[in-house]
């Protein structure tokens, strides 16, 4: 029974995570090769944020069936989550003395996500209802997240800052964040409408198609390899706390807000993400650890292979 069972979970991880690496591992040897170059994975990026990618969020989530409305023990159960290891990141700058110039960085680490592996991930697994779930509690999630990094970076920055002007930073990454709006403008949508016109829908599919794929060579040719051995020990226990103990936390939630089903497969995907890109564009924006942020998002790439194997396989 066991020798049957094997081969059937392989081919699900296989088929689930093989074209998402090899799509990240075809960015890396692109760049290398000169065939891309930083200026076009800049563009390429902002493409994807400010286009490629809401459009995508808006299509998927606007034609799916939200006729049961939003599943509020699933989004309240990976908030906790999220707000549980938060917390814990915390503990940890604290008691393992964790520079202050790095704390931000390493905060970030612990709970921000990558949203385009995390769709990849889920569209290839889950199919649209899985995307549907995901693009409802990223929604949620993300200006949580948002709240948490600024408030960390600020206070390790050394300096005093106001409510208000805390506020205001917040405020600024959120208002006008594109993922966020097409999550909000699908659910609209879906919930107005319901069906897309077929010439919009297949519109909307071939500007759909152009997303994943530019979004994880982007990630692949962005990846360096250069500052992890400086920040070996520190990058190596964030990947920990983000795709062992989030995704372990995330069990305990799901069990007591009694999460099943299709929800709890999305967020078991979810909370076992690599960390997110976005670390690095906050770092240096704030004068955190960019080389920090950099070994923290290659190790945590690399190593989500198999949180994300063990959450597919749940």
């Amino acid at each position: 029974m066991i020798s049957i069972f094997l081969p059937e979970l392989a081919v699900i991880v296989l088929n689930s995570l093989f074209p998402i690496f090899i799509l990240l591992l075809i960015g890396c040897i692109l760049k290398r090769q000169g065939l891309t170059d930083s200026t076009f994975l800049k563009t390429a990026d902002r493409l994807i944020y400010y286009f490629f990618f809401p459009v995508m969020l808006f299509w998927k989530i606007g034609g799916a069936s939200l006729d049961q409305g939003i599943d509020w023990n699933f989004c309240f159960a990976s908030l906790s989550a999220l707000l549980s290891m938060f917390i814990l990141s915390i503990l940890v700058i604290k008691l393992f003395r964790i520079s202050d110039f790095k704390a931000g960085s390493f905060g970030q680490s612990c709970y921000r996500f990558n949203t385009y592996i995390g769709v990849a991930v889920i569209l290839n697994s889950l199919g649209t209802e899985g995307v549907k779930y995901f693009g409802i509690v990223i929604g949620f999630a993300i200006p949580l997240i948002n709240l948490f990094a600024v408030s960390t970076l600020i206070w390790f920055s050394g300096k005093e800052v106001g409510i208000g002007k805390r506020a205001r930073i917040v405020g600024k990454a959120l208002v006008a964040n594109p993922l966020i709006l097409g999550c909000l403008a699908g659910i609209a949508y879906s919930r107005t409408f319901g069906v897309f016109p077929v010439f919009i829908n297949n519109s909307l599919s071939l500007i759909s198609m152009v997303a994943l794929p530019m979004a994880l060579i982007s990630i692949g040719g962005s990846l360096s390899f250069a500052g992890v051995k400086g920040n070996l020990v520190p990058s190596f226990a964030a990947a920990a706390l983000k795709l062992a103990v989030l995704p372990l936390f995330g069990l305990l939630f799901y069990s007591l807000f009694d999460v099943t089903g299709v929800p709890f497969k999305v967020g078991m995907i979810f909370l076992a993400l690599p960390a997110s890109t976005a670390i690095y564009v906050l770092s240096s924006q704030m004068n955190s650890d960019t080389h920090l942020a950099s070994a923290a998002i290659v190790v945590s790439t690399v190593l989500s292979f198999v949180s994300l194997s063990v959450a597919l396989l749940l």
